[in-house]
């Protein structure tokens, strides 16, 4: 397979486009973390704690898909300048690798709307209650 230009250029908008909704997801928990804080100092509510320690995971979660996807643009940068330099084989491999960091951080980003999903289905229980 020939490596040109274009390939690792059409990573450019897809990875832009999921650190915008990665940067969205981390401004919406550090909301919620700010809300839940305050609540925490007026009641000192244990479920609050609890609330707080998983978005703390979430919050993990998210920093570690945005330096991966970070890593997978940079490496497409990279890329580009070793195929016009003409380093074929260094270029292949390089670009394998931002493929793989961008995989990994899209598997974060599964396991975190998990997550999400799993707290969001424990406040509708308890609402239904």
């Amino acid at each position: 397979m020939e490596l040109t230009l274009g390939i690792p250029a059409l990573l450019f908008p897809a990875i832009s486009l999921t650190m915008l909704a990665y940067n969205a997801r981390y401004l919406a928990i550090a909301a919620l973390i700010r809300q839940l804080h305050q609540k925490y100092q007026e009641t000192g509510s244990t479920s609050i704690e609890l609330q707080v320690k998983k978005l703390r995971k979430r919050l993990t979660i998210i920093k570690n898909m945005q330096a991966s996807a970070i890593f997978s643009f940079l490496l497409a940068v990279i890329t580009m300048a070793l195929i016009f330099f003409n380093y074929e084989i260094g270029a292949k491999l390089v670009f394998g690798i931002s493929l793989f960091a961008l995989i990994i951080s899209l598997v974060l980003s599964f396991v975190e709307v998990q997550l999400s999903t799993r707290a969001l289905s424990i406040q509708l229980k308890d609402m239904e209650q």
